[in-house]
């Protein structure tokens, strides 16, 4: 597999921004709304990441980008997961992991403290995949934060010493 950074307005990921709206759509009834503008995934704010397979078709994708203290409940630091998502054919092949693993190095190393992410009680595999991955509940933020089927995560991205005092965020979830 290759995994590249692309801008989120490239041709490759709107295909698959296509198909995960469309999956959002039959699980939830509708696709995601949250706002995001490619900048947002432009370097050092943020990054966007396309998997592909051998013979070139995009296959899975995944950013991050810079959040900030808001209303929405996001705290300094923050880097938010946006659009995780592989092809059903592709499933099963560890893409996610290591895109997510990619993402985490990718903030980490651009001075980001936390990972966070809104994914939903629709969305089972999504909820294993952090878990597993070293994420915990966290209180709800972002544009769902009211919505009885959002579920927030959060992992640390900096050493537990210099990071205890965020610790209570991880634990104190709803």
């Amino acid at each position: 597999m290759n995994i590249q950074p692309i801008r989120y307005n490239h041709p490759a990921a709107l295909k698959l921004d296509e198909e995960v709206q469309a999956e959002y759509a039959v699980r939830y009834g509708e696709g995601d709304l949250t706002p995001m503008d490619a900048a947002h995934f432009d370097p050092p704010h943020g990054l966007y990441l396309m998997a592909y397979d051998p013979d070139g078709t995009p296959v899975a994708t995944g950013g991050w980008r810079s959040q900030e203290r808001s209303e929405e409940g996001y705290e300094d630091g923050d880097a938010e997961i946006k659009r995780m998502f592989v092809v059903r054919a592709a499933r099963g092949r560890g893409l996610a992991r290591r895109i997510l693993a990619a993402l985490e190095d990718s903030a980490r190393e651009a001075g980001r403290l936390r990972m966070v992410l809104e994914t939903g009680t629709e969305q089972p595999e999504a909820i294993e995949l952090y878990t597993s991955s070293g994420y915990a509940p966290v209180p709800k933020f972002g544009l769902y934060r009211f919505e009885e089927s959002s579920r927030c995560y959060a992992k640390l991205l900096t050493d537990a010493t210099s990071a205890r005092d965020l610790t209570d965020g991880l634990t104190n979830a709803p």
